[in-house]
Parts: C-alpha cells; structure tokens; sequence
C-alpha cells in the first residue's frame, strides 16, 4: 500500500489535498510525523524514512518519491482517472510536467529568497525575480481559469499552494488573485484544512 509520511500545516498538505481532490484517499495510508519547523519547534522524527526527515514522502513497497512535483506526478500518473493530471501521451503532458518543475526548480526558491530579503544578480540570473513568475502566471491565464484551460490540475493545485498560506504574499495582478481566489475555494482545501485543525485541537 501507498505510505505517505506527512507533518500537518507543512508543504506535505498540498500532497493530503490533492489525494483529496483524486479520491483515493483509501489507496494511501497518511503516516503523521514530526519535523523541525523553521521557527525552531519540531524535531525529526526517528520513524520517517526520508533521508533528511522532511516531508512529504512517499513509499510504494521497495520504492520511494520525495518533492512535491514529483509526488504530484507519480500519484497522477499512477490514478490517470482524476484527471488532475496529463498522463504520457497526451498533448499536454509537457505543459503539466513544465509546470511542476518550474515551480520546484523556479518559483518557490524565488518565493523564500525573497521572504527571506535575499536579492543579488545572480539570484535574477539563475532563477529570474517574481515579477516575472507573475508575469508567466498571467500570460497563462489569460483567456482561462487554471493554468492548463478550462478545468483545475494538479499544477494549479502546487503553484498556488504558498499562497494558500501566506495571503498577504500573493501577488495583486487581478488575474492572478482570481486564481489563487479559485484555488482556495476547492472543497478538498477546506476539508483538509478543517481536519488538520481539529486535529492539532486535541
């Protein structure tokens, strides 16, 4: 059976709202574990088998999937039937794979320098500024709710996720707020999040 290790209110949320959003939600066995959380609380945890004790991770027997992309991709390509993502072959299965990794490889290194007041040339050099990551955003929405076309992915889910967290960092272009606006509005969003807080509750 699936196994994925996860910290509540974490980056590894993203990962319970998308499993959510496909419905398989009895195909994964969700493992809680604590992590060191950036403002000193939390500790790894002994039980998680991620080899730095982050989150989230994903067993499959003797196999393993760590970063969120590629989670994303293996649990879309392995239940095509959501349609939350762009199985092989189809014609666009590279904008869905861009996607992902140019928010892994691009967008949230920007989006945590930049939390971080960090800014040098070579930062705008490598990873450009997030001027222009809202600039792709809205160049790809022009004309279409999700970033994709007419209907929510898996890349809609992952590239608006900080934004869940961090309203006040989300960019003010309207056709990028409305976006994020209708990311936040998907029920597996709220559900999860009414679980996670009845659960740190207790």
């Amino acid at each position: 059976m699936l196994k994925l290790f996860h910290a509540p209110r974490s980056r590894s949320t993203s990962i319970l709202v998308l499993i959510e959003e496909m419905g398989i939600a009895d195909q994964v066995e969700v493992i809680d574990v604590t992590v060191a959380r950036g403002d000193g609380s939390g500790a790894p945890d002994p039980k998680n088998p991620h080899p730095e004790k982050k989150v989230p991770y994903l067993t499959d027997g003797a196999d393993h999937v760590r970063e969120r992309g590629a989670l994303m991709t293996y649990l879309t390509d392995r239940f095509p039937e959501s349609g939350l993502g762009r199985p092989v072959g189809h014609p666009q299965r590279g904008a869905f794979l861009s996607w992902l990794f140019y928010y892994q490889g691009v967008m949230e290194p920007l989006l945590v320098l930049d939390w971080a007041k960090v800014d040098h040339p070579i930062v705008q050099a490598t990873f450009r500024d997030m001027n222009t990551v809202v600039a792709r955003l809205a160049e790809a929405l022009d004309g279409q709710p999700y970033l994709l076309g007419d209907t929510y992915s898996a890349v809609d889910l992952l590239l608006s996720s900080p934004f869940q967290w961090l309203p006040e960092a989300a960019p003010k272009d309207p056709v990028v707020k409305a976006w994020i606006d209708r990311c936040a509005d998907r029920p597996a969003i709220k559900a999860v999040a009414d679980r996670e807080s009845a659960e740190l509750q207790v």
